[in-house]
């Protein structure tokens, strides 16, 4: 889970300020060096945290407490402030160039992501309209040019290649050739070494200087801590970094080079990369970020990740369907599949406001259940979907079968099911019932963006 370490540390001591009705400069002093302990065991700077904790100390004892909040509040408002300030205060776009073919120039150490990372990067911007090609542009490492065309050929985006050890014709022939096939969008994936070192260097300035990118973007591997600050501030001495990628911050729980780099640095982090797959690459959010990690969630990019999930028209039909007491199983394994779409239940779980970390440790939040009721209802007939009641021991037997589980298994989600049919039917009741069935006046509207 992303900052579950420090997430789970400083919600147990900024709980100690809530509802206080006075906070006094040895709380405050003792509070500080507690967050003090919980950065610096999530591995972040130093220096960052001398001066993160010197800022907030300075407000949270000057500060006039504001007529709305307790002086509880206050600090921790504080505290959530000082995180967002660290991290880049605003979310940073990436920008486009205005004549022409737009290009990024991918660059980072061997094993950062950086090759999964500009297919990610090509996908997410392939669905705003861009038309991207990749290119193959490290021609060291093994396989690397193969790999590129894999996730190319998974996401059906095209991949630049060339028999040559020779990076910098590659990178002006791809955007000859883009010019000539309609691509709008060049992304250079280039190559790394093990550590920074001036041949490596060298290359990518010379790259920089014969296609002149619009943006320059670092990928950097969140889980090497302390080194991701050496790291970044090496790239951006040499080449001028505009942005950089985190990835692998799924797998970091203590966080702490999402929160040093673009304090040193001072360059924004534009993405993260939550996950393996090839569309668990995110715009990064400073804001919502310091939510998450004060355990406020992060509700905003829940309903983006809804909205982006969930068919409206499909909704639409979903609505009706249980308005009309009709909801089958084929419309059970329809929404079980659009959650799926949206990430596992953990990170969905860890979105929502309240929830800490913690919490989900003791949450059986087994993502392979879905797979199970994805293959168990697979196994049943068009019929059986429509009218589960005609199942009975025989066809219990051969679901089972079919899906590689147990007959208690099927069992258990047709008693699911027929839960969940009869909350809606009671819904559906009590809606009609009150205020003429119109859920829209209270906002609850399933097939629109109410809610």
């Amino acid at each position: 889970m992303i900052f579950e370490g420090l997430s789970n540390n400083i919600q147990k001591i900024v709980s100690k300020l809530k509802g206080q009705a006075r906070v006094t400069e040895k709380d405050i002093k003792n509070i500080m060096r507690e967050i003090k302990l919980a950065l610096l065991e999530a591995d972040v700077n130093f220096k960052v945290v001398k001066e993160f904790i010197a800022k907030v100390s300075e407000k949270a004892c000057g500060q006039e407490v504001i007529t709305s909040l307790t002086p509880g509040q206050q600090v921790i408002k504080i505290i959530n402030d000082e995180l967002v300030e660290l991290m880049g205060s605003e979310q940073s776009r990436l920008t486009f160039s205005t004549r022409g073919i737009t290009i990024y120039m991918m660059v980072g150490l061997q094993g950062s992501g950086k090759t999964t990372t500009s297919a990610k990067l090509a996908n997410l911007l392939r669905k705003e309209g861009k038309k991207p090609l990749l290119v193959a542009c490290d021609v060291y490492r093994p396989a690397a040019i193969k790999q590129l065309q894999v996730v190319g050929s998974q996401l059906s985006i095209p991949v630049f290649t060339k028999d040559t050890k020779d990076v910098v014709n590659i990178a002006k022939d791809a955007i000859e050739h883009a010019k000539n096939n309609g691509n709008d969008l060049v992304i250079i994936d280039t190559a790394g070494r093990l550590h920074v070192d001036e041949e490596l260097m060298q290359e990518l300035v010379n790259v920089k200087n014969a296609v002149l990118p619009q943006e320059i973007i670092l990928v950097v591997d969140s889980m090497i801590g302390q080194d991701a600050v050496n790291v970044a501030s090496s790239f951006n001495d040499k080449l001028g970094v505009d942005g950089v990628v985190l990835t692998k911050l799924d797998g970091d729980t203590r966080g702490g080079a999402a929160l040093s780099v673009a304090a040193v640095t001072k360059k924004p982090i534009k993405f993260i990369g939550v996950g393996e797959k090839l569309n668990e690459l995110e715009p990064f959010y400073p804001k919502r970020m310091a939510s998450r990690i004060l355990g406020m969630g992060d509700v905003l990019t829940l309903i983006e990740k809804a909205q982006e999930s969930f068919d409206l028209s499909k909704a639409e039909e979903m609505e009706k369907r249980i308005r009309e007491n009709q909801f089958t199983l084929e419309d059970f394994l329809e929404q079980f599949q659009q959650i799926k779409r949206m990430g596992s239940f953990t990170k969905i779980l860890e979105m929502l406001p309240g929830v800490n970390t913690s919490m989900l440790k003791d949450v059986n939040l087994d993502d392979k259940k879905i797979l199970q009721v994805e293959a168990i209802i697979k196994s049943m007939t068009k019929k059986e979907r429509l009218d589960p009641d005609i199942i009975n021991a025989s066809r219990k037997k051969r679901i089972a079968m079919g899906s590689g589980t147990k007959i208690q298994d099927v069992n258990k989600l047709l008693k699911d099911f027929g839960d969940m049919k009869n909350m809606l039917k009671k819904m559906n009741s009590m809606s009609k019932g009150f205020m003429g069935g119109k859920f829209s006046k209270f906002g609850f509207n399933f097939g629109k963006k109410k809610f």
